[in-house]
């Protein structure tokens, strides 16, 4: 019996090589099929952002690195949540070294999760196969009701 799965696009905005391989690898290794899509740091993202042709490969889930050089990736985030395109899309924000501070500010610019990097294979497949796929399920946006 053929078991016909849908493949997720997943974007992962992150700048170091060893950890793009590790998601690479844990994303071959998932029981989920995942299209990664990496960008490695903020002008690729907003190169991307520009691209008429994305909306053929919008992702359904965005983890994005704090961490990243020259603008972080909470500016990074504020642009995404800006873009019409990424504005309700789930961002999952992540770093190694972080504050409380960190965390919040995350939050408050429009992430709606916060994750301890995985920082080795088993940590990012079992982010793969038990949290992302929360992520991925269809959502129905909310519209907020005006104020009466």
């Amino acid at each position: 019996m053929h078991e016909n799965k849908t493949c997720h696009t997943v974007l992962l905005v992150e700048n170091d090589p060893l950890e793009i391989d590790l998601a690479y690898r844990a994303a071959a290794e998932c029981s989920q099929e995942l299209a990664l899509v990496v960008l490695q740091n903020a002008d690729a993202v907003l190169e991307w952002l520009s691209d008429d042709e994305k909306s053929q490969q919008m992702p359904r889930v965005i983890l994005i690195n704090l961490k990243l050089p020259k603008l972080d990736g909470l500016a990074v985030l504020r642009k995404l949540r800006m873009h019409a395109a990424t504005s309700d899309i789930p961002i999952i924000a992540f770093s190694v070294e972080y504050t409380q501070a960190d965390v919040l500010m995350s939050y408050q610019v429009g992430a709606n999760s916060f994750v301890a990097k995985p920082t080795d294979l088993q940590q990012f497949t079992e982010f793969f196969s038990e949290q992302l796929p929360y992520w991925l399920q269809p959502r129905q946006r909310v519209l907020a009701f005006p104020a009466q």
